[in-house]
């Protein structure tokens, strides 16, 4: 185990519901661990999405390094597995402690347990653990019969990938899945062809688009340094030349048929039960001559189907949706949510499937992770076992 881990919930305050709720974890097969609260701030800014950088607490170390409180769990924990003999193996660790997010309607420093699973290849089976576990956690705090909603951003990834776009375009749309307003603007600005309006810039991303990739890297890299740019929001000018350059792509010419277009909305219009959305995805499918395409997203769908089914969840309690996805950029697949829809409709416990993650933050292959994180004072009303 790396030396930066501890074996105990260090910084969490004593609650014996969430104390017997890791003790049940640690039963399951999850080691307890509990990384450091000050944590370096660029994975974050770069993997967590828009929600979470905008609500985080950043500082900086008297040699300039950027620095944060964690904002959650899971990024801290994949770090010190990365770091440990572990790394590439599977292993399954469990937390609780203090996380920090400026909110504006509660305390900015809270209390999150979860669990994270490296390196399983047993996909569908681990995905299935993990909800069955995330309700087990609910009922440990006397909720019986919470809603549960789910999706799949892989199944999104796979139609994107089927359709004939520029890389550009198909890589913007997959980041836009968490962000509904911005995906309903692409769709539409891929519909009209290319740029709608004049961005700022736009005779530089003109002369830009269609040149040598690695010579318009060096140019605006080059450009950005004699303006005196070093880093902004903890991006490097080779990271904000990159997106200078995405932005030069999305800007060529491109224009989206209305059918597709159309085969796009009728994929995120797609909800039901999982059985039910699958059987819709396999008719979609089919009519779209994509049968091929979409064909292991869907084996995977209907698989982890059969696994919820062997946990004795009920799968006509679950609701799925194509469009469904949470406000993290690093899910991969599976996603889910689990909420009392009698209160706020907060999520109670969510999670999901990132198994891009780890490469993102420095592993040499790729390892699968699943994991999820649950927000003890939001089940703390519930009166269930002590």
């Amino acid at each position: 185990m790396n030396g930066n881990w501890a074996t105990s919930g260090t910084g969490a305050a004593s609650d014996p519901r969430a104390e017997a709720l890791l003790a049940s974890y640690e039963r399951a097969g999850y080691v307890r661990v509990a990384p450091p609260i000050l944590q370096p701030a660029e994975p974050f800014l770069d993997l967590s999405g828009e929600d979470i950088r905008r609500r985080m607490f950043l500082t900086t170390a008297p040699g300039g390094a950027e620095l944060c409180l964690r904002p959650d769990l899971t990024i801290p924990v994949s770090r010190d597995y990365l770091a440990s003999p572990l790394a590439g193996k599977p292993a399954n660790f469990s937390y609780l402690g203090r996380v920090f997010r400026h909110r504006a309607d509660g305390n900015a420093e809270f209390l999150q347990a979860g669990i994270e699973s490296f390196g399983r290849h047993d996909t569908a089976a681990s995905d299935a653990e993990m909800l069955a576990l995330g309700l087990e956690t609910t009922a440990h705090f006397g909720l019986a019969s919470p809603a549960i909603r789910t999706g799949d951003v892989a199944l999104f990834a796979a139609l994107i990938a089927a359709l004939d776009l520029a890389p550009a375009w198909k890589r913007r749309l997959i980041k836009d899945f968490n962000r509904k307003e911005n995906l309903a603007q692409d769709l539409e600005r891929l519909v009209l062809g290319g740029t709608n309006g004049r961005p700022k810039y736009q005779g530089v991303l003109a002369a830009l688009a269609g040149s040598d990739p690695k010579g318009a890297h060096a140019l605006v890299t080059d450009l950005l340094s004699i303006a005196g740019i070093s880093a902004v929001g903890g991006r490097s000018v080779a990271e904000i030349a990159d997106r200078f350059l995405e932005q030069s792509a999305l800007g060529a010419s491109t224009k989206l048929p209305r059918d597709v277009r159309g085969l796009i909305e009728r994929f995120l219009a797609i909800a039901g039960d999982p059985d039910e959305a699958a059987a819709e995805l396999r008719a979609l499918a089919a009519d779209a001559n994509l049968s091929g395409e979409l064909a292991p997203a869907l084996d995977l769908l209907e698989s982890r189907n059969g696994f919820l089914a062997a946990r004795d969840i009920d799968l006509k309690r679950v609701a799925f949706s194509t469009a469904f996805g949470r406000g993290f950029d690093y899910y991969t697949g599976f996603v889910f949510e689990i909420t009392d829809p009698s209160r706020t409709g907060d999520p109670l416990v969510a999670g999901g499937r990132y198994d891009g993650l780890l490469t993102r933050l420095g592993a040499t292959t790729p390892i699968p992770a699943v994991g999820f994180a649950v927000w003890i004072e939001r089940l703390a009303v519930y009166g269930g076992a002590a």
